[in-house]
This record gives structure tokens, sequence and C-alpha cells, in this order.
């Protein structure tokens, strides 16, 4: 006789994907009290890319015990300059923002993505109502009252509500039947990290080129993240180039104002594109992270926004569990929905307005951003509300 397959688990919740978005998700569902599991294989993060963390990301870090385990290895961020470097006939002047301006001592804090999601692991592990299947979902499979999750060496999970952390390509938002809206950009972004001669004094400089920005943010030290974005020819060219070689131009690009320069090793380069899921939730199945949402790497608004969809699921649930409630019922996916609509709509479209305003090759709309700039940088009360919105939405 076959063997018996082993009998599913149970869960209140399952999080299918075990990046930073997943790994807050998760967390923040145990802490409310719903007993969860988190899908996702444990494999050493190799990126070198980092995170700016505004406002509420931080809040979070510290209500679910992160902030306080990598805290000391995040850079400050206490000014941004926007530098308009397109050598065009209509230029910008320059942009400071200062934390000062609006009562606080720092708009954030930089730090590695893998140094974040070695915190988030520990924390994860100390979760008592979080148990980790170290596998990766093979399907999906949603129904009237549960939704099945099964894994790779066979093992079937069930609960009333899976949360989709799993990417752009993700099974969950595929399995929910939700339609994605994409559209492709004709940029790529490099990212590297440098070291250099000069100090940053906690101040993250943004130059604005006619192809795209390229963004110097603080670590630790005199080091700096570097995320260049341009075309996708020139992205190439960046990332085939010698350590020296990039290092010069990086400091070309900075217009010498850190010094002298060093890359460290590890370079990445990836496409750029927008991608709105039509629904954020269906079937049992909510989204998260860029499995609900890809925007540009500008602003610094991506991982936030993904960390604040974890903070409103996670507080969604947990009452509807609370008060004995489904939490994967179509009401209250419908107040998740709702909770997070206006952010993120308003998100893409900040952004993508940045970006186009930005490489536009007509007088009329070079202009526009110019003057815009020239009222951030002169007009005191729209200058702070652009910082505090910046950090978190002020209808939250």
């Amino acid at each position: 006789m076959p063997a018996a397959s082993p009998s599913p688990l149970t869960f209140d919740c399952i999080v299918v994907g075990g990046g930073p978005a997943g790994l807050t998700t998760a967390i923040a569902l145990g802490k409310a009290g719903a007993r969860t599991a988190l899908v996702a294989r444990r494999v050493a993060y190799g990126d070198n890319r980092t995170t700016a963390l505004l406002g509420r990301s931080l809040d979070l870090l510290e209500r679910l015990g992160v902030w306080r385990r990598c805290a000391e290895a995040a850079a400050p961020l206490r000014a941004m300059r926007l530098v308009d470097d397109t050598g065009r006939l209509i230029r910008a002047p320059e942009v400071r923002f200062d934390c000062a301006e609006i009562g606080l001592e720092t708009f954030g804090f930089n730090i590695e993505n893998r140094t974040l999601v070695a915190a988030l692991e520990a924390a994860s592990d100390e979760c008592r109502n979080l148990t980790r299947i170290d596998n990766e979902a093979e399907r999906i499979v949603p129904a009237d009252a549960t939704v099945e999750a099964r894994t790779h060496d066979g093992q079937t999970l069930v609960a009333p509500l899976v949360v989709g952390a799993d990417g752009r390509r993700s099974l969950c938002r595929e399995a929910a039947g939700i339609a994605v809206t994409r559209r492709s950009l004709d940029q790529a972004a490099v990212t590297f990290n440098v070291s250099h001669s000069r100090p940053h004094h906690d101040a993250s400089t943004e130059f604005h080129t006619p192809h795209g920005p390229c963004v110097f943010v603080p670590l630790p030290g005199n080091r700096s993240s570097v995320v260049w974005v341009t075309t996708p020819a020139e992205a190439e060219r960046l990332v085939a180039m010698s350590d020296a070689a990039l290092a010069q131009a990086a400091e070309r690009q900075s217009h010498s104002i850190l010094g002298t320069m060093q890359v460290a090793p590890g370079r990445h380069s990836f496409p750029l594109a927008i991608e709105r899921p039509q629904q954020v939730a269906a079937r049992r199945i909510a989204l998260v992270g860029e499995a609900a949402h890809v925007i540009p790497p500008i602003g610094a608004q991506g991982l936030n926004l993904g960390l604040r969809d974890a903070a409103d699921l996670a507080a969604i649930a947990g009452a509807a569990l609370a008060r004995d409630e489904d939490p994967g019922a179509p009401a209250t996916l419908s107040r998740f929905a709702a909770a997070r609509r206006a952010d993120v709509a308003s998100r893409v479209w900040s952004v993508d307005l940045a970006n186009r305003s930005l490489i536009a090759d007509l007088l009329p709309v070079q202009a526009a951003r110019a003057l815009g700039m020239h009222m951030l940088a002169h007009v005191g009360p729209l200058r702070r509300i652009a910082m505090r919105e910046g950090l978190s939405p002020s209808w939250r």
C-alpha cells in the first residue's frame, strides 16, 4: 500500500516569501495573535543593496523587536539634497531638506538589506506564534473557506488567509487570479557601494541627470550606497567597468563632493518598470511588497511601502481574529484593500511623475519641474509638507 500523505498543518495565516516584506509581515501577524506559517527557504542574502528606512517603517521594526538588532549597523539620514545636473537650458535650483526643520532628529536610517534580513530572521526565530517552513511553495489552491499551500517536498498547509510576499512573479497573485498592469521604462538602475575620502555628514545627495537620478546615500563611516538610474545601455557599460573605472565615474557624477572613491565588491543592475495589480486581495489571498506594487527606486519608497502593507494587514487580520472573525473573509480583505489604496496610489503616482518630469525632453515640462523645485527650495511651508509626506502619508 502507498504511504499515507502527512496530515495538513493548519494555521490562521500563511505567508509565502522570505524577503524583508515577507519576514516583516509574518512577524507582525504572529505578534498580532495569528498562528502564522512562513513558507520560505533560509538562504544567505547575497545582495549588497541598501534601504533607507523612513517614518512608520522604523516604528514598525521597533515594535517588532527588529530594530534593536541592527540599529548600530545603520547610518542616520539628517539631510537630503536634490541637485539639478541635467545641463539643460532650464535648470532647477538645489533643494535641501533638513530633518530639524520639521522637528526630527533624523528622517530615517540607511541599512544594508542583508543586515536587515539577518535581524528579521533572528526576530522571526523568537516569535512564539510563527512557524518557519524551510521550503518553497509549489502550488497555492484557494477554496471557499480556506487556502491550501503545497511545498516542493509535499507538505500541505491550510489557512483561511494566505499572504503573497513572493515578489514580481508572484505564485500567490496568479492563484488569486489577479491581473497586473505593467509598464516597462527605458531605464535601468545600477547599485553598488563606495568608500570615500570626505565625510557625508549624514546627508543623502541626489543628482538629477537627463536619464534619471543618481543618489549617494550615507552608510556608517565614510561610505555610501549608490543607486544610479540611467539608460539600459549605459547601465550595461557601468556594470562592465573595472572597480577603478567605476569609482572614477561615480566621483565625476558626484562632482567630487565626497572626495576620491573606492568601489566595494558587488554591483547589480536591473531594468525598471511600474507594476500595479488590479487588486491587492482576492480569494482569501492578500498581496504585500513587490507582489502588490513595483516602482522605480526613487525617493526610497519601495520597501517602505511594503512595510506599511505588512503593518496594515497585521492590524486588520489581528483585529478580525480578536473578534473571532475570519481573517481571510471578503469583508476583512476589503478593509485591507481600502487601507492600502490611497497610500499605494499616491506613491506610484508621485514617483512616476517625478521620473517622467526629469527625463522629459519637452521644454514646458522642464519649466514646470524647475518651477516646482524652486517653490520647494524657497517656500518653507510647502517644503515642510513635502518632507512630512515623503516620510509617511498624512492621512494615516
